[in-house]
C-alpha cells in the first residue's frame, strides 16, 4: 500500500541522506538562510508521505470560515453545542444594599458640578448613567468612557471627585483615540466601596478590583464557585473572544478557564468557565457582542484547565472539488475513514511566519539566548508594513522605547523581551523569560515535532503502513483501561502571517508530563509479540523527545538523533542549567504514528452559489426557533457576515455584505487567509454552473491537525500560499 510512495519520500527525504552520510556543520538548517523563505513548506517539518495509493483532487479548505466547524468534546465524550442563549433563573441574590443605598438618593448637585469640571457632554453620560443604575438593571450596565483628555493633572481631579461624590463608581484610565491622549472610564463598583484591589497601591483608594479574577465576594454556598458556559464564535480565535468579554465585564482574560484554544478562521464551540460570574451579567453581553454568543450556563465546583478534553468534532466543507471522476472522490472519501492518515503536527506548529518557531526552540535548547531574541525580534518577510517598520526601526536604531510605540499589542513575545532589555540591557535569557509561559514553552515543544515528523516520515518510508516491526514502540496492551490521554496540543488552524505563537495566536498545550508510574506505558516489539500477532499498525507510537521517553529499538531512533545532532543538541546531555530549556528537563510524551477519523461521515454536495453555508452551525439551529423575532431586524446594519446578534443565517445576508465584510474581517493584522475568494470571483460564480463540495464531519482526539486528514484526503499541500492559488 505505501510501496507508490517510496521513492517520492526519498527524494523528499534526501536532506536526511545526506545528513547521514555527511553530518558537517554546512549543512545545517540556520536562521540566516530560513530568513530568506517567504512561507513555510510541509517538507521543511518533517511532513513527505501518504498512507494511500488514491490519487488526490482538487478541492478548497476554508474558502469561507463558515466551511470549518469545530464543536469541543468534553471529559466525558460530550459534543459541545450552543443550545441556548438564556440564563437559568438565578437562585442567589445579590446583596448590593450599599450601592442600592447610595443610588437612591439625588445627584444633581454633584452632576452640576462635574459639569464645570469635565464640561456639558461628560456631565450628560455621566447623568445618563446614573439613571441607568438608579433603574434597577445594574448587570446589564456596560462602563462609559469619558472624553479624551491629555491633561494629566486634569484626570487626576476627575479620579478624586468621583472618588467624593459618586463612591458607588470606580474610575481608572484607559489610552485614548491617539498617542498623546488618555480616557477616564466610569463604571460601577460591583464589588461596594468597601472592597479593595489585590496587591495594587494605585487601586487601594479607590474601593476597585477592576480585572480581578476573585469574583464576587457575597456568593452563596449552594452554587458553584465557577460559572461554567459555551463559547460560541465565527472568524475569532478564543483569546480574542475571551479578551472581549473580559473587557465588556471588567476583568482580566485570565480569569477565563478553557481546555484548548480553538480555530481563528472557523465557527467553533466550546466550554469556558469563570470564578464567581452572575449568568444573567454574561448572557446580558449577546446583544453587544458581534461574531461571539455564549450559552448553556451553569455552576460548577472546579474551573477548566487546558488540556481537559478528549478532542474535537469537525464539520469541514471542501468547495470547489475537481476530479478525474466522481468516483476518485468517493473512493478517497472512504479510504480516509478505513486507512486515517499520518499523525503529523501540520504546519501551524511551527508557525506561519518566515522564522519558524522550531528554529527559536533549537536556539534555546543551545542555550544561545542573544540569537533566540534576534530571531524574535527581527524583520522577517510576510508581515504587515507596521510590524516590519518596527522591526526594521529597533535592528537600526536599537530604541527600545520608540520601537514599543510601534509594536501592535498583541506581539506579546516581542514587546516582553524590549520591556525586560529596557530594564535589564543585556540580559537575553531574563528577557526571554518574561514571556508568558505557555508561549515560551512552545518554541521548544516546536522543536520537539519537528523530530517527531522527520521520524514519522522515516517510519512509513522505511516499514510501511500495514504492520508492527520489530522494535517499533506500542501502547503496553496490559495498560489499556489506563492509557495516558495525549494531553499536548489543541487543534489550532489560524493561518496568520504573523509568529503563529504571538499573542492570541497560540496553539495551548499543556504540560507532556508522564507521570513516574506510568513510564511503562509503551514498549519496544519483541519477536515473540510479532509471532504472537498481539499489536497492530494502529498501536504504534512514536515519543516526542524528554528524559523519561524510550525510542523505538529500530534505526528509527537515529532520525531523533543524527537531526539534533545537525541543529548542535544533545537529546542525552544539556549544554546550560537552564530547565526549562532544555530536552533533558522535560519528561516528554508519545503520540500515535497513525490515526483514523472517529465517528466518520462523508456527503457529495451540488451547489451553485458560492455564498451559501453547506452545513448548520449551532446559531442557525437556534435561530430556526425564533425566524419571526429576528426577521424586522436590519442584515445592512453595519455589522455585516460578522454580527451574529441578529441571529440571521449567513446565506440571508446579501452576496456584497457577506464578501465586502468578511474580507474587512480577514484581514485584521495582517491575516493570510487560507481559501478566502476575492469578492469579484465570488459574486461572478454565484448562482451559476453547478460544482461540487465535500462535506466531511468526523471526531480527532485533542493532539490531532484536521488539516492532517485533508491533506491525506486531497494529496496537496496545506499551506497558506497553496489554498491561495487555487482561490486565485
Amino acid at each position: 500500500m505505501w510501496q507508490r510512495n517510496v521513492s517520492s519520500c526519498l527524494s523528499a527525504l534526501k536532506p536526511y541522506f545526506l545528513l547521514c552520510n555527511n553530518a558537517t556543520k554546512s549543512s545545517r538548517i540556520t536562521f540566516k538562510t530560513l530568513t530568506l523563505m517567504k512561507t513555510l513548506d510541509e517538507k521543511d517539518v518533517g511532513i513527505f508521505c501518504y498512507i494511500s495509493q488514491l490519487p488526490g483532487f482538487r478541492g478548497i479548505l476554508k474558502q469561507r470560515y463558515s466551511d470549518f466547524i469545530v464543536n469541543e468534546v468534553d471529559w466525558d465524550g460530550n459534543v459541545v453545542h450552543l443550545s441556548s442563549l438564556d440564563a437559568p433563573p438565578e437562585a442567589i441574590e445579590e446583596n448590593g444594599t450599599e450601592i442600592d443605598e447610595n443610588v437612591s438618593k439625588s445627584y444633581t448637585t454633584e452632576i452640576e458640578s462635574f459639569r464645570c469640571l469635565a464640561g456639558d457632554s461628560d456631565a450628560g453620560c455621566l447623568e445618563a448613567f446614573i439613571n441607568q443604575i438608579c433603574s434597577g438593571g445594574k448587570d446589564s450596565i456596560s462602563p462609559i468612557v469619558l472624553s479624551p483628555d491629555s491633561d494629566k493633572s486634569h484626570r487626576t481631579a476627575i479620579h478624586n471627585f468621583f472618588k467624593e461624590n459618586f463612591k458607588f463608581l470606580v474610575t481608572d484610565t484607559v489610552d485614548g483615540p491617539d498617542a498623546s491622549s488618555k480616557c477616564i472610564r466610569v463604571r460601577l463598583n460591583s464589588g461596594g466601596w468597601s472592597n479593595r484591589g489585590r496587591n495594587s497601591k494605585k487601586r487601594k483608594e479607590r474601593g476597585d478590583k477592576p480585572f480581578d479574577s476573585r469574583g464576587s465576594e457575597d456568593w452563596q454556598g449552594k452554587a458553584g464557585k465557577f460559572l461554567r458556559f459555551h463559547l460560541y464564535k465565527e472568524n475569532k480565535d478564543s483569546q480574542e473572544a475571551l479578551g472581549l468579554i473580559g473587557k465588556m465585564l471588567g476583568i482580566k482574560p485570565r480569569s477565563f478557564g478553557f481546555a484548548g484554544t480553538k480555530d481563528k478562521r472557523a465557527v467553533s464551540t466550546q466550554r469556558v468557565t469563570v470564578f464567581k460570574l452572575r449568568a444573567n451579567r454574561l448572557a446580558a453581553l449577546n446583544d453587544r457582542l458581534i461574531g461571539i454568543k455564549v450559552g448553556d450556563f451553569c455552576y460548577v465546583e472546579e474551573g477548566l484547565l487546558l488540556g481537559q478534553l478528549l478532542g474535537n468534532r469537525f464539520t469541514i466543507t471542501l468547495r470547489g472539488v475537481v476530479a478525474d471522476s466522481e468516483d476518485t472522490i468517493k473512493a478517497s472519501a472512504s479510504a480516509l475513514g478505513l486507512g486515517g492518515f499520518i499523525n503529523y503536527y501540520g504546519l501551524q506548529r511551527f508557525g506561519s511566519g518566515s522564522v519558524p518557531t522550531f528554529l527559536i526552540g533549537a536556539a534555546l535548547l543551545r542555550g544561545e539566548w542573544k540569537t533566540a531574541v534576534s530571531m524574535i525580534l527581527d524583520p522577517r518577510e510576510g508581515e504587515r508594513n507596521e510590524i516590519t517598520n518596527a522591526r526594521q526601526y529597533y535592528k537600526e536604531n536599537n530604541d527600545i522605547e520608540g520601537t514599543l510605540r510601534q509594536l501592535p499589542r498583541y506581539l506579546v513575545a516581542e514587546r516582553s523581551i524590549l520591556q525586560c532589555l529596557k530594564k535589564c540591557p543585556g540580559n537575553y535569557l531574563q528577557a526571554l523569560k518574561t514571556i508568558p509561559r505557555t508561549l515560551r514553552m512552545m518554541y521548544v515543544h516546536s522543536y520537539q515535532s519537528y523530530l517527531w515528523n522527520h521520524a514519522a516520515s522515516m517510519r512509513v518510508q522505511k516499514y510501511g503502513t500495514d504492520k508492527v516491526v520489530l522494535g517499533d514502540l506500542v501502547y503496553c496492551k496490559e495498560n489499556d483501561t489506563e492509557k495516558v490521554r495525549e494531553v499536548v496540543n489543541a487543534e489550532y488552524e489560524d493561518e496568520d502571517c504573523n509568529d503563529a505563537f504571538d499573542s492570541h495566536d497560540l496553539d495551548e498545550i499543556s504540560t507532556t508530563d508522564i507521570p513516574n508510574e506510568r513510564t511503562n506505558l509503551v514498549k519496544a516489539v519483541s519477536a515473540e509479540d510479532i509471532l504472537n500477532g498481539g499489536y497492530t499498525i494502529d498501536d504504534v507510537v512514536l515519543p516526542l523527545p524528554g528524559s523519561r521517553v524510550i525510542f523505538p529499538a529500530n534505526d528509527i531512533a537515529e532520525v531523533y538523533h543524527d537531526l539534533a545532532k545537525k541543529d548542535g543538541i544533545s537529546l542525552t546531555e544539556s549544554v546550560h542549567n537552564v530547565k526549562e530549556f532544555s530536552i533533558t528537563s522535560m519528561t516528554g510524551s508519545y503520540r500515535r504514528v497513525f490515526q483514523k477519523p472517529l465517528d466518520y461521515e462523508w456527503e457529495l454536495l451540488t451547489y451553485t452559489d458560492g455564498t451559501k453555508p453547506l452545513a448548520e452551525t449551532d446559531l442557525d439551529i437556534i435561530a430556526k426557533s425564533k425566524p419571526a423575532k429576528q426577521a424586522n431586524k436590519d442584515p445592512a446594519n453595519g455589522n455585516g457576515d460578522g454580527n451574529l446578534s441578529n441571529c440571521i443565517k449567513e446565506s440571508e445576508h446579501s452576496v456584497s455584505d457577506i464578501e465586502l465584510r468578511t474580507d474587512d474581517n480577514d484581514n485584521v493584522e495582517g491575516e493570510k487567509k487560507v481559501g478566502l475568494p476575492q469578492v469579484e470571483s465570488t459574486r461572478s460564480t454565484s448562482s451559476q454552473e453547478a460544482q461540487k463540495a465535500l462535506k466531511l464531519i468526523f471526531t480527532l482526539p485533542a493532539s490531532c491537525y484536521a488539516t492532517m486528514a485533508i491533506r491525506e484526503l486531497l494529496k496537496t499541500s496545506t499551506s497558506v500560499a497553496f489554498h491561495k492559488t487555487l482561490n486565485q
